[in-house]
């Protein structure tokens, strides 16, 4: 057993299965002999690695085509199982009715232990441990196991590889930047086997050999590296920059990041991403093919969307055709994310899998199965997209503000502190929007180009004003003022527009606010934050029925927004002026329930209560308001909100109603 990798179970007589390599199982250390059928192997090694447990009939469409009896040999290869990792007094190939799952408490799997501790992130790792994991690769994947399966157990067993490979290539990174005043060599020579192509392993290398004085080995890698990168048509010029830098670090030592020859101090950054063809088992892979029309399909809304560096179509199809591997590709193209899929349709059904991953650290970031019926492939395959559009920016985000929030603020770039920003205005709390608007500035310091952060900066001011944090007049004037320079930095981002909208609104100007904000759809279909904002302009005063469309359309694209309660009640607002209480006061209640819901947000919830009869209910949303703002009433509710006159009096009746 590998040192740190499972420790301890051994001495309970446990199981050990060593997927990283050629298959081996080991129970007190002794090896056993393993089942002459590889696709029991096989079965082993997939049953270890699901997340839950799998139906009998997924396994039986894995691991056969179209046998005679394939329950019956389905259930011949679990005895089998059964027989290699089941002991007396534990059982741990488990059925319940079609479901089959391996139980491995006490046990040890390598690849399992790989992936829970690149899923924690590599950088807290302790030392020991990191060296433990980069030992415990003895191989790829299930080595030398081949089956003549289906295309979906193949496109499993490649994706597993790859994405094992890449938590290896994680780990010895990490290693080689700890590796401190020692020669951090084995690790980035093992490294550029893993990812020839990987731009930041070359540097990484190249500095090495120049901070210890090897010259010449230097020179030398160079020229190999560059031949490589020219036989595949790669852009070798990042390599000699990266040479010169390191060269340069050693002359002067404090001049080493600003020795990229075309690198401007302090140019703004924004996280990258690189969005890959979905694998499609069985499609002809044509140009305009479901899975490349998803692909690009993301690739060109996420770039409408202005907040990411998005690689474009060209590069990330080109690479595919050569048969490069998400995970590679991400290193290669030096990303911060990778976005990559599968879609399989049969019959009616369309399922794809989406997942965005760390591109250096191999973390899953967020993951999700899309599974839709419908004859019109190309619809549902629009619709997955938006929702794959508004899940990877809403998660970029919170990734990049819950990294920024681990920083020194004194260290932080213009990116950086914005999101340390978005992460301390999305608490609405007044305190949390001081700092934000602190952070927000600082970015606008280092960067007076960014118009994010004028728009995030403009929203600080918004919630002043709106939820009486500060004198509301000159609030409102910031507000504005804030948004048009982030229009004026950035007249096509769709955050300078929605920033623009709420200001207008606060202004009192709504038809103008309704402009600004239809533009900034227009820009970007997918930036769910203006679809809410027209739902919550039309909510009050605008079209009702708009207003219950907009908020359904905002949830769709971001379910898990942190705006999710603002959302909810508008459409709550809208419903109750259309007479629909009983639907209003469950989107009413639903909004205040969120952990996050204001004041204002309360109230929503009470009043349109209080409108479906549900008096107890409301008087005591009410009681929960009162606690953090005393004589809380209706004259603060619609002095927030610009209602028209018949949706004024409906409010206040509602409050009227729960004063008895």
């Amino acid at each position: 057993m590998v040192p740190g990798v499972g420790a301890g179970v051994e001495n309970e007589g446990g199981l050990e299965i060593r997927l990283l390599g050629p298959l081996e199982v080991r129970r007190g250390g002794a090896e056993l002999e393993l089942p002459a059928s590889r696709k029991v192997q096989a079965l082993l090694a997939y049953l270890a690695l699901a997340p839950r447990p799998v139906t009998r009939a997924h396994l039986v469409e894995l691991f056969w085509d179209v046998p005679d009896d394939p329950k019956g040999e389905l259930r011949w290869c679990l005895s089998k199982l059964r027989r290699l990792v089941d002991a007396p007094q534990r059982k741990r190939v488990e059925t319940e009715g079609e479901r089959v799952r391996l139980e491995l408490s006490a046990c040890a799997v390598d690849a399992l232990e790989i992936l829970h501790a690149t899923q924690e992130g590599v950088e807290t790792l302790d030392a020991a441990r990191l060296a433990a994991l980069a030992q415990s690769f003895a191989g790829d994947f299930l080595e030398g196991l081949e089956l003549d399966c289906g295309p979906e157990f193949q496109s499993w067993l490649g994706a597993q590889r790859r994405r094992l490979r890449g938590c290896h290539a994680a780990v010895l990174e990490e290693l080689a930047k700890r590796a401190a005043g020692a020669d951090p060599s084995a690790y980035l020579e093992k490294w550029l086997e893993l990812a020839p192509f990987d731009r930041r392993a070359h540097a990484a290398l190249l500095a090495a050999l120049a901070r210890h004085g090897r010259i010449d080995e230097g020179e030398e890698h160079l020229a190999r590296a560059e031949r490589l990168f020219e036989a595949e048509g790669l852009d070798r010029a990042p390599l000699r920059e990266a040479w010169r830098g390191a060269r340069a670090a050693q002359e002067i030592v404090r001049s080493a990041e600003s020795a990229r020859a075309d690198e401007r101090p302090g140019a703004p950054r924004r996280a990258s991403v690189a969005v890959m063809p979905f694998a499609a088992p069985g499609e002809s892979g044509a140009p305009g093919g479901p899975s490349a029309g998803l692909a690009q399909d993301v690739i060109s809304r996420l770039a409408k969307l202005r907040s990411l560096f998005v690689i474009g179509r060209g590069t990330v199809f080109a690479l595919h055709e050569r048969g490069v591997a998400p995970e590679e590709a991400g290193r290669m193209l030096d990303v911060d994310y990778v976005v990559s899929g599968s879609l399989a349709r049969k019959g009616r059904r369309l399922s794809v899998h989406v997942e965005l991953a760390e591109a250096r650290s191999a973390r899953i970031v967020w993951s999700e199965v899309f599974d839709r019926e419908s004859d019109d492939a190309f619809a549902v395959i629009e619709e997955i997209g938006n929702r794959i559009v508004a899940s990877v920016a809403h998660e970029i985000e919170a990734a990049e503000s819950a990294r920024a929030v681990l920083r020194p603020p004194s260290s932080l770039d213009a990116w950086e502190a914005h999101h340390r920003g978005l992460w301390h205005m999305y608490r609405f709390n007044s305190a949390d929007n001081a700092q934000a608007q602190r952070f927000f500035a600082r970015a606008l310091e280092l960067d007076p180009t960014f118009s994010r952060a004028y728009a995030g900066l403009s929203f600080t001011h918004f919630q002043n004003a709106f939820l009486d944090w500060a004198e509301r007049a000159p609030e409102i004037e910031r507000a504005y003022a804030a948004a048009s320079q982030g229009l004026l930095a950035d007249d096509r981002d769709p955050a300078a527009h929605w920033a623009m909208g709420r200001a207008l609104w606060l202004r009192g100007s709504h038809p103008q606010s309704l402009v600004e904000l239809e533009r900034t759809v227009d820009l970007s279909p997918n930036f769910a934050l203006g679809h809410y904002t027209l739902s919550f302009v039309h909510s009050q005063s605008g079209d009702a029925n708009a207003a219950v469309e907009f908020s359904d359309h905002s949830r769709a694209l971001s379910p898990f927004d942190p705006l999710l309660f603002a959302m909810l009640g508008a459409r709550a607002m809208g419903l109750a002026r259309l007479g629909r209480f009983a639907e209003a006061a469950e989107s009413g209640a639903q909004a205040a329930a969120r952990p996050n819901a204001h004041a204002h947000v309360v109230a929503i919830g009470a009043y349109t209560l209080a409108l479906a009869g549900r008096l107890g209910e409301a008087r005591a949303h009410l009681a929960t308001i009162r606690r953090s703002r005393p004589g809380y009433g209706i004259e603060d509710f619609l002095t927030a909100m610009h209602f028209t006159e018949d949706a004024d009096a409906l409010f206040r009746k509602a409050a009227r109603s729960t004063e008895g």
